[in-house]
């Protein structure tokens, strides 16, 4: 069978563990009889070089064209300026909204072997496996924004924004993997200050008490959430929330697991196409060092094969092998340990394309 797949590797690290992540979906085509053929396009900071826009209408319709996205990662200190018009992360906001991507999912797990990773105590770190199902492509993120001058000087705006709709089909999709889990559903807003955060809970509390009964519910006000996240985080199962709020708790929950290079993601819409990429950013103080930490992309790849291509037994076999990988100890210096080696980013890749 023949699958396309749109690779944006993006900027800092982004190349180097997109690569990784090609290599094991060959793998994986090699021992199940599949061919991958994957295009790479720009996106970020290395887009506003080539073309001066962070998203190319070649990149949107290559993307479109695909049956799935990979993405590295994007921005760097080069295009840092705050003032600037054009800004990498536009790339990674505008393919989100290009392709209807409103629901991006974020997996926590916790290997037995990198327990010793995480800054919490062992102790609660057991049992922990939660999902957090972020709503993308509304919110604050994409409401009016304003910046302008008086006689008290500068001020500034950002307009949050939620219609029914979108909160409607977010609560739908996490509840309805929080039925294929272990059934609880956490809300997390901050009701008692927003008006927006109120729209989410009057309809999410409907939706729950109409259509998932079956299911626990509850909910959390997101200053909680953040504390409770490290208190006890094996009490969540399924987390959803708006936009802001998902960006932040996803990279506090990345501690769990011991590093931000272990966690990988899904943006999906309404139909199979979906873009998968790693939870953290371009880190440019380490790209082209090869101390790139690629798991959380090749984890990202087995995501893409469950989600967009339905290719279930493949996606186990991709996490069977980083499982099998950080076994054997082949890991990088984020998550290394006690007298372990830091293997190098391409020495990672090739361990687990060799277990595929």
């Amino acid at each position: 069978m023949d699958y396309t797949i749109t690779a944006l590797p993006g900027d800092g690290i982004g190349p180097e563990v997109v690569a990784e992540a090609t290599k094991a979906l060959h793998a994986v085509g090699a021992r199940f009889g599949h061919s991958f053929q994957i295009h790479e396009a720009l996106i970020g900071g290395i887009a506003i070089d080539q073309t001066g826009s962070p998203l190319p209408d070649e990149t949107v319709a290559a993307c479109r064209a695909g049956g799935a996205v990979l993405l590295g990662a994007v921005g760097g200190p080069k295009w840092d300026d705050p003032n600037a018009k054009v800004r990498p992360e536009q790339g990674l906001l505008g393919i989100r909204k290009a392709l209807g991507l409103y629901a991006n999912l974020r997996p926590v797990t916790v290997h037995p072997l990198l327990i010793d990773a995480s800054p919490l105590r062992p102790e609660r770190l057991a049992g922990v496996d939660l999902m957090v199902v972020r709503e993308l492509t509304g919110g604050i993120y994409f409401g009016e924004k304003r910046r302008d001058r008086d006689e008290h000087g500068e001020w500034a705006s950002d307009l949050c924004i939620y219609s029914q709709a979108e909160v409607e089909r977010i609560v739908r999709l996490a509840a309805g993997l929080a039925r294929e889990r272990n059934g609880h559903l956490t809300l997390v807003d901050k009701a008692n200050v927003l008006e927006t955060s109120r729209l989410w809970r009057s309809i999410t509390t409907k939706i729950m008490r109409e259509e998932f009964s079956d299911l626990q519910f509850d909910w959390m006000l997101v200053d909680a959430c953040a504390m409770h996240l490290l208190r006890r985080p094996s009490d969540f199962d399924v987390i959803v929330t708006e936009n802001m709020f998902g960006d932040i708790l996803t990279d506090e929950a990345s501690m769990l697991a011991g590093s931000m290079g272990m966690l990988p993601s899904a943006s999906l819409g309404a139909g199979q196409m979906g873009l998968y990429e790693p939870i953290h950013g371009s880190a440019p103080d380490i790209a082209g060092q090869g101390k790139a930490n690629p798991l959380a992309t090749i984890l990202s790849s087995a995501l893409l094969l469950r989600h967009s291509f339905g290719l279930e037994a493949e996606a186990r076999a991709v996490e069977a092998a980083v499982s099998a990988v950080l076994e054997a100890g082949i890991v990088t210096g984020d998550i290394a340990r006690g007298d372990q080696v830091a293997r190098s980013t391409s020495e990672v890749g090739d361990a687990v394309a060799s277990r595929i």
